[in-house]
């Protein structure tokens, strides 16, 4: 069911478009019609930086279930101890 809500959270990172790297400030998410992906709803995730205009987007649609299995990812890496993670050389 499309919930029309859309939840705004102010970030710092960066994405890629066709044009390359740009700053992200803004992620977008919402529950709705997909645009490209095949199923009746996905969740929506648009990564934007407002003051670079409207092709400043980089915009990801998720299945119920890719959803929570990446916010399952995001927080258990995110738990993971520094220390635990090679050092880059």
């Amino acid at each position: 069911m499309c919930t029309l809500l859309t939840e705004i959270a102010e970030i710092t990172g960066s994405g890629k478009t066709a044009k390359g790297w740009i700053p992200v400030t803004e992620a977008r998410v919402y529950f709705d019609h997909p645009f490209y992906t095949q199923a009746e709803h996905t969740l929506n995730i648009d990564f934007v930086n407002t003051a670079m205009g409207v092709d400043a987007r980089v915009a990801v649609e998720l299945t119920e279930e890719s959803a929570r299995a990446l916010v399952a990812a995001i927080v258990t890496a995110l738990e993971e101890p520094v220390e635990s993670h090679p050092a880059a050389d």
